[in-house]
């Protein structure tokens, strides 16, 4: 009989490809992640992975496995679920992972009326970025994920996970004082000088603005990395660069001088991404709070 726990290792270990990453999403020390693993493999009676350097690669016995595992443990999830019965009203907690900016204009209104409406529900709140977000979903450590992606910056589909688009948004241009005067959408080439502010914890807005210039024509010179969208904007009203800023960022932080105009041609957006663990898509727990928010469950 396998263990669910080494079990769960392994899928892990087949998805994040180190024994280190692996120890990092279950908060464990890569010993003992490599201690459990060896006991699964003295239970499977073959070899399941190999090392290749300083690093650990499944075997095919191992990837068969890891496969056999997510199979298994989404069964086990769904097995609890059923058990607790489909039709119950929303109770106990929902861990929730979301970016900033939609959770405060969004996701906590949400979680308040909740609360009144199901006062049995807990929902726990985790801020984590996109990527982040996702994999705690994967790993369990979290039940729904908001995510974004820009209409330049596709994310592919995740397996094992089910989406659903709950909100999208228009992406605008943040520009100083200076472009007061200046009425109707600005055409990107008229910012080939300019300096532009993206955000530093991860990639996606870099990668909006360095695709949405370079269909203009140009490279655009980033000048700042920040990840705070007021800071950025009063670093745009102090005239230190230029930005794309999400509708929302623009609705919470209302920076004096702050010219916001929409980019000449096709329009940018920002779509926001609700995803689960297929066993999940069910809960009234889930469907409570997507219910909240005005979303459609996720299938």
């Amino acid at each position: 009989m396998f263990d669910l726990t080494r079990l769960r290792l392994l899928r892990d270990l087949a998805r994040l490809r180190t024994m280190t990453a692996v120890a990092q999403a279950h908060r464990l020390t890569s010993s003992a992640v490599s201690q459990q693993l060896a006991t699964l493999q003295r239970e499977a009676r073959t070899t399941l992975f190999e090392q290749v350097g300083r690093r650990v690669r499944l075997t095919g016995d191992g990837e068969r496995l890891a496969a056999h595992a997510d199979a298994i443990l989404q069964a086990v999830e769904a097995a609890a679920l059923d058990l607790r019965g489909a039709a119950q009203s929303p109770q106990g907690e929902l861990r929730v992972a979301c970016f900033a900016s939609y959770a405060k204009h969004h996701l906590l209104p949400a979680i308040v009326r909740l609360r009144q409406r199901h006062p049995a529900l807990r929902v726990a709140l985790r801020e984590l970025e996109p990527p982040d977000a996702l994999d705690a979903v994967r790993d369990g450590r979290c039940d729904l994920a908001f995510g974004f992606a820009y209409s330049l910056v596709p994310r592919p589909p995740v397996p094992g996970l089910n989406v659903r688009t709950v909100f999208e948004e228009p992406v605008r241009l943040a520009l100083p004082p200076s472009w007061r005067r200046r009425r109707g959408a600005v055409a990107l080439q008229e910012l080939a000088e300019a300096e532009w502010i993206v955000g530093s914890r991860q990639s996606d807005d870099g990668l909006l603005a360095e695709r949405a210039c370079a269909a203009a024509g140009f490279a655009p010179r980033i000048g700042h990395t920040v990840d705070d969208y007021d800071l950025m904007l009063r670093m745009v009203a102090a005239g230190l660069g230029v930005g794309f800023v999400p509708q929302l960022a623009l609705e919470q932080s209302r920076v004096d001088g702050v010219v916001v105009r929409s980019p000449a041609g096709a329009a940018l957006s920002r779509r926001v991404q609700a995803s689960t663990r297929p066993a999940l898509a069910a809960s009234p727990n889930l469907r409570a709070l997507l219910a909240e928010l005005g979303a459609a469950p996720i299938e």
